[in-house]
């Protein structure tokens, strides 16, 4: 078939090729008739709000034809040498398209990777290689990549067969394994159309002679990583499954600048451990020089969970999906190479640091390091890496409000509360002497008042039930529901037990009871996030000493009127504003602040956030948010919630910022931000009240609506 440039676009109906006249704004809609996608071209019935193609209007997503999808129909290696692939471009419609970017647009660039696995050895070598030298050391490595010198063969739109340019070694194995890896970009962004490149990868595991696939890898789940990730992507963004990197990433790459490795085991170990690195902690920055000679330091790198939980990344995406086949290697293969990257102080070659003395080899590891043993940090793998909070020594504390009365104006509240270990046997509330405390605050329209906090060891215990009546009364002057919270924990000592660490504390998960105080009945405090959406990061949220493990409890405290001003010294005024919404999307925002977010804690201690580096992509605002009747908590709504307060921001560009204002802010920090968000709120003549213009233009139907300008 003839290309068709500059003045025609074609679209694909069932049974016919229509020629079209393209529109000088390039936006002719292009309309599938297949089985598959009939009446399915509105982008709306295809995308979800949070993807940046339901906001296209049906002209542009005629024109855009979104996605990038690659099919590997085969592949093999001639007499020659050299791999042919034989493959397939569509878009998300399953449509063809031209990689050229004359036909449909957008131009597909395409890279290939081919690489042996042993699974023996459990790592690639790729036949596809090329020399890198530094300009520092003067050292020049072979390097794993793509291949150079091939070429493409188009046999009709959508359709092509590439040829490598890199031939296999002779002699090499037919009967191996062999992995075909295809990362691919369509070059989309077009100003006032489309706002996203699209990227496909695929892993093709054949064997050359033509025999079955037997031996596979399959190690760790990019599902994994997207959990924080969101989405993994390397390298400008091309590189997104984890299979496609170890192609790359194996013992046979190394940075030249450096001398470090990339071999993936140590690369990611030691970009997760980060700042915990003995050697960084010791001085030396833990850098990787890249593309154009670029450094990437992750030496301030901080996993937002314990390092040792190693189920985390190994172990099965989610509860509904099984783990990879081959995820318990981490455990049954122990090796120095992995198990170095992370505890670099060992030397295995002078024996430094390592009980076992000197290792030449990895053949004598498994025979200290089991995968299990019979105690909690031992040497086996599983034990040497047992998480303290999950130990099986502890009891588990469980909390339960069971009633609160005596909740009018003006009243001293009652509060019952259960405490119970797993196995459902009571606990005292005296056991845990200064570590267990009950709170009340309200309004939960919104909290303005710090919560009254009182020490509840002395509280009345029948044996499964306790009693507390607070010394502090409901204010006379208080309306609404109330919030009723507990807090208990207690430390202990581990035996056995990790060599640094020998207690740990075990706390409960903080319950939240409410009780109306003028409310004809209770009114739960509306719910904008989810701890289990932290928990998906953070394996289990634990602050302040692991007493506040509840999101629903945390917003208690971080009210609108919450300061660090009990902890700030004088010298170091005004305030900081801790109220939750703003405190939280400032500290996820870290690095990319615009300006200084530190707050005084507890004993005067200073928390800089600005260094945080968050691995997934803020304006997935779901990430945290909840949903509530088919609409994301993180709407801006015409008609807000009722009793809204505006956040005491005195460190900020102006206070105070009234309620979506404190919100958008966190992120969104800077000067010309912060004028667009005064801008737009107004205080009405006569009443003193104050409103947001915000849902005008950020409302869910409005021209810049949340969904529409954080979607990707």
């Amino acid at each position: 078939m003839k290309s068709l440039r500059g003045s025609l676009v074609m679209a694909m109906t069932a049974g016919a090729l229509l020629i079209l006249p393209m529109s000088n704004t390039r936006v002719t809609r292009i309309v599938s008739r297949t089985a598959e996608t009939q009446g399915s071209t509105d982008p709306k019935t295809l995308y979800g709000p949070q993807q940046a193609e339901y906001w296209l209007s049906a002209d542009e997503f005629g024109y855009v034809r979104p996605g990038l999808n690659i099919t590997v129909n085969s592949v093999s290696i001639g007499t020659d040498g050299k791999a042919v692939v034989d493959l397939n471009y569509t878009d998300d419609l399953g449509q063809p398209l031209d990689r050229n970017g004359a036909i449909t647009a957008g131009a597909i660039s395409t890279s290939f990777i081919l690489a042996w696995w042993d699974p023996n050895g459990r790592q690639y070598t790729a036949y596809t290689t090329r020399k890198q030298t530094s300009p520092i050391t003067g050292v020049t490595a072979v390097q794993a990549g793509t291949d150079s010198g091939g070429h493409f063969t188009d046999i009709d739109l959508g359709h092509a067969t590439y040829k490598f340019g890199t031939a296999v070694p002779a002699g090499y194995d037919a009967t191996a394994t062999t992995t075909l890896g295809i990362y691919a970009t369509r070059d989309l962004i077009t100003p006032g159309i489309s706002t996203k490149d699209y990227y496909a990868n695929v892993e093709q595991d054949f064997v050359p002679n033509g025999a079955p696939v037997s031996q596979v890898w399959d190690m760790i789940d990019t599902n994994s990583c997207n959990k924080c990730h969101d989405p993994l992507s390397a390298h400008g963004g091309a590189r997104r499954d984890v299979k496609l990197c170890v192609l790359c990433h194996q013992p046979q790459t190394v940075d030249p600048d450096t001398g470090n490795t990339v071999d993936f085991k140590v690369m990611i170990h030691k970009i997760h451990m980060g700042s915990s690195l003995p050697s960084v902690q010791a001085g030396t920055p833990y850098q990787i020089i890249g593309f154009n000679q670029s450094v990437n330091d992750f030496s301030t790198v901080v996993f937002p969970q314990d390092i040792r939980n190693c189920a985390t990344c190994h172990g099965a995406a989610n509860a509904s999906t099984p783990p990879p086949t081959q995820s318990a290697n981490w455990y049954t293969y122990p090796n120095r190479a992995a198990c170095q990257s992370c505890h670099d102080d060992v030397n295995f070659v002078t024996g430094a640091n390592h009980p076992g003395g000197v290792q030449v080899d990895d053949s004598a590891c498994a025979t200290c390091h089991q995968p299990q043993g019979t105690l909690e940090w031992d040497a086996s793998v599983m034990g040497a890496h047992t998480v303290p909070f999950k130990s099986t020594q502890l009891l588990g504390i469980n909390a339960t409000i069971v009633a609160v009365s005596h909740t009018a104006p003006g009243q001293n509240p009652t509060i019952q509360f259960q405490l119970k270990q797993n196995d459902g046997t009571p606990i005292s509330p005296a056991s845990f002497g200064n570590n267990i405390a009950v709170l009340m605050g309200g309004p939960t329209t919104d909290y303005a008042i710090d919560p009254f906090r009182e020490g509840a060891s002395g509280a009345a215990f029948d044996g499964t039930t306790a009693t507390y009546t607070f010394t502090n009364s409901i204010p006379a002057t208080a309306i609404g529901t109330w919030a009723f919270s507990l807090e208990a924990r207690r430390t202990v000592t581990l035996d056995p037990a990790p060599s640094n660490t020998p207690t740990v504390n075990e706390s409960a998960f903080n319950p939240v009871f409410y009780a109306a105080v003028t409310d004809a009945q209770a009114m739960p405090r509306r719910q904008v996030v989810d701890v289990a959406n932290c928990n998906v990061c953070h394996d289990s949220l634990q602050l302040h000493g692991t007493l506040r493990r509840n999101t629903e409890m945390c917003v208690m405290c971080h009210n609108p009127n919450a300061s660090d001003v009990s902890q700030r010294p004088a010298a170091q005024l005004p305030v900081e504003s801790i109220d939750f919404k703003r405190m939280v999307h400032r500290i996820h925002t870290g690095e990319d602040l615009t300006h200084d977010y530190t707050i005084y804690g507890f004993n005067h201690s200073v928390n800089t956030f600005n260094d945080v580096r968050f691995p997934g992509d803020r304006r997935d605002c779901q990430k945290c948010h909840t949903t509530v009747n088919g609409v994301g908590t993180e709407q801006v709504s015409e008609t807000p919630p009722p009793g809204l307060l505006a956040t005491q921001t005195p460190r900020d560009w102006y206070t105070p910022m009234q309620h979506y204002a404190a919100a958008c802010l966190g992120c969104h920090d800077s000067q010309a931000a912060a004028a667009h968000a005064v801008t737009m709120t107004a205080t009405f003549p006569g009443t003193g009240n104050v409103a947001e213009a915000c849902a005008t233009c950020h409302g869910p139907d409005g021209a810049f609506s949340v969904d529409q300008v954080h979607a990707r």
